[in-house]
């Protein structure tokens, strides 16, 4: 395990190790990489140049899953020592996502077959996968949860979201998300999104409210009432609100120009 997690970061030994298998059968060989590194392109363009079919990614990432405050010891732990080790499963994907986003946009490494993995557990988790570029998804941890038969629910989740939107065969679907992932500079910064309340659903809890005042912008007041009021010249459009509200009370408005500041 540790010389896996050492020869991902280590781009001179990809050849050697991508030409191992020598005369054996005749399968496709994808080079599974290490999310960590801070860029994946260095060692999947030495993949590539290797000789990989594809790439694979991500692997699991290195962590320590907690302390037990009994014995200070990290689980799982041998007569009271533990390691580091990796860490899968559904947390990990939006990193998945992201790497995979890295690579499928890299000009040298476009044509080159990348199967995802990190997180998914449910057909939309695995068509976000190949909406950014992959051709194939795998699926490790969700198998261990729940069993072989998730595959069935993965594929025909998937089957029935292409009949509907009228996608005849999966390759239509490929990469067809990239597009839209753009640099953050990029971005239209002179609209916003204001948050809307919906009054038939909202507990009155606080939450919302709470969050926005500590943590947000203060753009939110809740009175002796129990009913939150949004000031809109506060609100920077973060949807902080709508991430914490309990019930999904509150969901994003229509895209608007951001109101010219008074000189």
């Amino acid at each position: 395990m540790a010389w896996g997690r050492t020869s991902g970061k280590i781009l001179s030994w990809y050849e050697d190790i991508l030409n191992a298998p020598g005369k054996g059968p005749s399968l496709p060989i994808l080079a599974k990489m290490t999310p960590n590194i801070g860029n994946m392109e260095l060692p999947a363009l030495a993949a590539n140049e290797g000789g990989a079919d594809g790439i694979a990614a991500i692997n699991t990432i290195k962590s320590l899953t907690g302390i037990q405050l009994q014995t200070f010891s990290a689980p799982p732990s041998v007569h009271g020592k533990s390691a580091v080790s990796g860490y899968s499963g559904k947390a990990i994907k939006p990193i998945a996502l992201r790497f995979i986003n890295d690579l499928a946009c890299h000009p040298t490494l476009s044509g080159i077959p990348l199967s995802g993995m990190g997180g998914v557990e449910t057909w939309q988790d695995g068509l976000e996968f190949i909406l950014l570029g992959c051709s194939n998804v795998q699926v490790t941890t969700s198998v261990m949860q729940y069993g072989y038969r998730i595959i069935e629910d993965l594929t025909s989740g998937l089957q029935a979201f292409m009949a509907e939107q009228g996608f005849s065969h999966l390759f239509e679907l490929v990469g067809a998300a990239r597009s839209n992932i753009i640099h953050a500079d990029e971005l239209d910064r002179q609209s916003i999104v204001y948050p809307i309340i919906d009054r038939n659903l909202c507990l009155g809890c606080g939450r919302c409210y709470v969050s926005c005042l500590d943590a947000g912008h203060q753009a939110l007041s809740f009175g002796k009432d129990r009913v939150v009021h949004l000031n809109a010249k506060k609100c920077k459009g973060c949807h902080l609100c709508l991430l914490v509200c309990p019930v999904g009370a509150i969901h994003p408005g229509k895209r608007v120009t951001k109101p010219m500041p008074k000189e």
